[in-house]
């Protein structure tokens, strides 16, 4: 279904860019009239792109959770990333011309419709923007090489406590935080895609870590009470989101 965009879909992103890289009002007012398209909505657990897909639009989150996942030929899914509201869907397939992966939807999800020809005429007339972009894909790469640590190295325990200090850590660089709470969409099932993990692994794990009062979740949101704690058990330094680029010290979460 094709809506008009809101203007609260610029937000996430442009909060996002602001926090690692230094807007200025004219970068500002041109991500608000490019994201200022027209906007489609999917429905929760429906595919917005399939691996192979060539796209007319480079489409941006304004709001709801997908993830990008890739399946063997017997059907199996593997969750390679989650997108949040800020994230570009397919920036990648963009720059490369098809999609190699798959995204769908986790939550009923907003997106906006980016003509390329738009886009070109932003990072043409904006270079710092176009920086910008450059740092998102750059960052999304670290992002992948932490999850194929976690996949090879991490226990279950730890996994599981890096993830959620991962989505935690993103959504509060969007400005879609309460405090140490966040919404939390996702189910066990979605989990045990993510980190590998069996359901019920992930279910025992969950339960140890709400058992040491480190997780909360009630009624599909997140609570973190004691983040500095729950990153040391888990082996999370944030330095791989690289979400403040002056900052050159790796330690734990504070």
């Amino acid at each position: 279904m094709i809506v008009n965009a809101p203007e609260a879909l610029d937000m996430p992103l442009i909060r996002r860019l602001g926090a690692s890289c230094d807007l200025t009002q004219a970068d500002e007012e041109a991500l608000a009239r490019l994201i200022g398209s027209p906007a489609r909505e999917f429905s929760p657990r429906h595919d917005l792109a399939r691996e192979g897909d060539t796209g007319r639009h480079v489409r941006l989150v304004g709001d709801g959770w997908a993830c990008r996942y890739k399946s063997t030929l017997e059907g199996k899914r593997q969750i390679v990333g989650f997108i949040l509201p800020g994230d570009f869907c397919d920036l990648s397939a963009y720059l490369l011309g098809h999609m190699d992966h798959s995204i769908s939807a986790i939550t009923r999800i907003r997106v906006a419709l980016i003509t390329p020809e738009s886009l070109d005429a932003l990072i043409t007339g904006h270079p710092s923007l176009a920086n910008a972009f450059w740092r998102l894909e750059l960052i999304n790469a670290s992002m992948q090489r932490e999850w194929l640590l976690s996949l090879g190295q991490r226990t279950a325990y730890e996994r599981i406590g890096h993830l959620l200090i991962e989505l935690f850590s993103r959504l509060r660089a969007a400005g879609l935080v309460d405090g140490n709470s966040c919404a939390f969409p996702l189910t066990q099932n979605d989990l045990a895609d993510a980190t590998g993990l069996s359901p019920v692994h992930v279910n025992r794990t969950l339960r140890e870590l709400r058992l040491q009062g480190l997780v909360e979740l009630d009624r599909k949101r997140l609570r973190l009470p004691d983040l500095a704690t729950l990153a040391e058990a888990s082996g999370f330094l944030p330095n791989y989101l690289h979400a403040d680029p002056k900052e050159r010290h790796v330690g734990v979460y504070a």
